[in-house]
């Protein structure tokens, strides 16, 4: 694809192949052309390794934090289970959105086949600690996916959210295994399903075209009636724009019975 922008003449054109459209530069086409371009140049320069989270790095889009805060203050869950810990920061996200929201109570559970030491050491010495439970193996394991499920007991809502391996096989078996402990009107999220748009991007592999969440979690959605692959619902709108800024596309399967 070829993407020319004319600041004078105020247009878009994109070009796939002999193909060709133009449209206005400060449209909802042009800003979702625009978007995904920006998304994919800073994925290859590693843009989303650059923030943290009361200290620690959390690896994701601050777009898709903003969103997952919205979800969050909207079903206040009582669990919030992640696989994939990396260095931490993302635990802290969540352990402190539940601590804003509801005192005394709501536990985050992190998973990941390797903890880091330091990452092990800065979690456990954090005020927010207790509010967090830590599981190390690999999250498709019957005894992990057994000890979530003995953690998270009767409490709910319950809030799941998949980022470990990426593989469309491994987050498929992901989906199995802890959907069934997602609670009605709440979410199972196969996040970077982004890596279907990257595979011809600097750091990428061409195999991730099909080899991605976002294939894992389409067949999932086909699989499962009882819930709906949709994006949650903006709690503030204004102007045309409709779509996330995101590296979750077709992450979001809610529960609906």
């Amino acid at each position: 694809m070829k993407l020319v922008i004319d600041t004078a003449a105020q247009t878009l054109t994109q070009a796939h192949g002999a193909a060709e459209t133009t449209v206005g530069l400060y449209t909802k086409e042009a800003f979702e052309a625009l978007s995904l371009a920006w998304v994919r140049v800073g994925w290859s320069l590693q843009y989303y390794h650059n923030f943290t989270w009361f200290g620690l790095p959390v690896l994701q889009l601050p777009e898709d934090l903003l969103r997952l805060q919205e979800v969050i203050y909207a079903l206040r869950p009582a669990v919030i289970v992640e696989t994939g810990v990396y260095q931490g920061g993302s635990l802290l996200f969540h352990a402190s959105l539940l601590a804003a929201m509801r005192e005394g109570e709501g536990k985050v559970i992190g998973i990941d086949r390797e903890i880091r030491q330091d990452t092990r050491d800065a979690l456990c010495g954090h005020s927010l600690a207790p509010r967090i439970s830590l599981l190390e193996g690999d999250s498709t394991d019957p005894n992990i996916v057994a000890q979530v499920t003995g953690l998270i007991g009767s409490a709910g809502p319950v809030l799941v959210i998949l980022d470990s391996g990426h593989s469309r096989e491994h987050v498929a078996r992901e989906l199995e295994c802890y959907a069934p402990l997602v609670t009605r009107g709440s979410y199972i999220v196969a996040t970077d399903g982004i890596m279907k748009d990257l595979s011809d991007v600097p750091r990428a592999l061409p195999e991730w075209k099909t080899d991605n969440p976002y294939q894992a979690a389409n067949d999932f959605a086909g699989r499962h009636p009882e819930f709906r692959q949709q994006p949650p619902a903006w709690l503030s709108q204004q102007g045309p724009l409709t779509e996330n800024v995101t590296y979750w596309p077709g992450a979001w399967l809610q529960r609906v019975k």
